[in-house]
């Protein structure tokens, strides 16, 4: 009988003497309270009563950011929440440096991400998320590494604004395009302006070419069948000129209002005149200058 029991205590404390390490853990063992190192991983000894083991995960551990309200550099109050990635280093620091080296972990990470948003705009917030997210891990990994824990990644994951700022947000973003637009049309009309001018200064040089322009651009209205064409007062300076001539030339034959109604009966009482300048019906005094007067007309 107590042969039975001795050997029941035996394999209980066998039993006890007896750690399996996971491949991801590491055992800090403790003997007698003092630190004997990590041990591990597969079957690890331990002397019964005498030493102690912690086990310790060294796999990568997401810790979650709550969010919180936090105000930017430009007295933006937003809501801000991260996702921190880190794992144990060094397995004896992370155990006797720290007392709960997660727990710490989260509480630096909420207080380093109020502190970093705190001094950047919100304009920054939106547009280099990347460069806080390196900002705030550098932070975080030279202050948890006297613990043995490595961050390997930040991630800012959401950022929230009130009812009122969306509304603040959008009119300076409808701000902006119609800035955008404006400068766009303004660069065009100076384009548009530029080649003018040099078209101007090229017409300027050239008449014949000004002319073919004039009648390309009657060709291209004329299509259109219901619209008419007004010219400038250059015809009305030749209809003038031709009046004057024909008064000359017929002094005892005035027209009537009737006659000069419309500038065709005047180029056709001119025409006529012309042919009978031509044919000699007109008078003998000075009739070869007069002639070449109209002719040239």
């Amino acid at each position: 009988m107590g042969a039975g029991i001795a050997i029941i205590i035996m394999v209980v404390i066998l039993v006890s003497a007896i750690r399996i390490v996971r491949e991801y853990e590491r055992a800090i063992v403790f003997r007698l309270g003092r630190l004997i190192g990590a041990k591990g991983p597969g079957l690890v000894f331990l002397v019964p009563i005498v030493d102690k083991a912690v086990k310790v995960d060294l796999r990568v551990v997401t810790l979650n950011v709550p969010k919180q309200k936090i105000i930017t550099l430009d007295n933006v109050t937003v809501d801000v929440d991260a996702v921190v990635y880190l794992r144990v280093n060094e397995p004896n620091n992370a155990i006797i440096r720290v007392n709960d080296y997660l727990l710490a972990s989260s509480l630096l990470a909420q207080t380093t991400l109020r502190d970093l948003i705190g001094q950047v705009t919100f304009d920054d917030i939106l547009s280099k998320r990347e460069e806080l997210n390196k900002r705030m891990q550098e932070v975080l990994d030279a202050a948890t590494d006297p613990w043995g824990v490595k961050v390997t990644s930040v991630a800012i994951r959401d950022v929230s604004l009130p009812e009122n700022m969306h509304r603040a947000i959008a009119k300076q973003a409808e701000a902006e395009r119609e800035k955008r637009g404006r400068i766009i049309i303004a660069e065009g009309e100076l384009k548009a302006a530029e080649k003018m001018s040099q078209a101007a200064n090229f017409y300027t040089q050239n008449m014949a070419a000004m002319r073919l322009r004039e009648l390309q651009t009657w060709t291209e209205i004329a299509r259109e069948r219901n619209m008419v064409v007004v010219t400038g007062a250059r015809d009305s300076e030749d209809l003038s000129t031709l009046f004057g001539i024909l008064k000359q030339r017929l002094p005892g034959q005035q027209p009537t209002t009737e006659q000069w109604s419309s500038e065709e009966d005047v180029r056709r009482m001119i025409r006529q005149e012309l042919a009978r300048l031509a044919r000699g019906e007109a008078g003998t005094e000075d009739k070869g200058g007069r002639r070449e007067e109209i002719a040239g007309a």
